[in-house]
């Protein structure tokens, strides 16, 4: 063929002790401790009201969103609109593990796509008092969620390349149930 050549023999192989010596001298004496940092940046506050939990069996509920949504940060303001729900499941150890999946609706009506994993572990007499309809806050529990967002808006596409992480400000079950998180962009 015109235009191309024959391949030409690779000179740059190196034998494979030169690359374990190499390798070897390339990794730090104290290699047991990072070498990096996370650092966040506050995305939004996101509140939803949640409707009572569909039991499925003892392990797996399912926690519809209300009306009522919202979030708010220093670049989006918006509602959180249907669908949008929470599955949530007891695993053997009592960590509650949910899968959450929902829609942002900003306030100048693009949509964001939202979802995330999560743990929840709370002491018996934090359970307790959940339980008992009392509103727990951001101390009271290890609840931590993990989102990331999907969009097609030029204005939010900043959202699609973003790995985030949420701890819960508030929550109450029972009557007028919701969940609060802030959300902060890992960086």
């Amino acid at each position: 063929m015109k235009g191309l050549s024959s391949p030409q023999p690779i000179s740059w192989i190196i034998p494979v002790g030169a690359f374990a010596a190499a390798l070897a001298t390339s990794v730090p004496a104290s290699a047991g401790g990072p070498e990096t940092s996370i650092k966040t940046e506050y995305l939004m506050t996101l509140h939803a009201p949640l409707d009572a939990p569909q039991a499925i069996d003892q392990s797996l509920h399912i926690y519809n969103g209300q009306p009522g949504g919202w979030v708010e940060g220093p670049r989006i303001k918006g509602k959180v609109v249907a669908p949008v729900a929470d599955w949530g499941r007891v695993m053997p150890s009592g960590v509650f593990r949910i899968d959450v999946r929902g829609t942002i609706q900003t306030d100048d009506g693009e949509l964001i796509y939202v979802s995330y994993g999560g743990a929840v572990q709370c002491s018996k007499e934090q359970a307790d008092r959940m339980n008992a309809g009392e509103q727990l806050k951001a101390d009271d529990c290890y609840f931590i969620t993990t989102p990331t967002f999907q969009t097609k808006s030029d204005k939010y596409a900043w959202l699609n390349a973003v790995q985030a992480v949420g701890k819960m400000v508030s929550f109450k079950a029972g009557e007028g149930s919701y969940v609060r998180y802030d959300i902060f962009a890992v960086k």
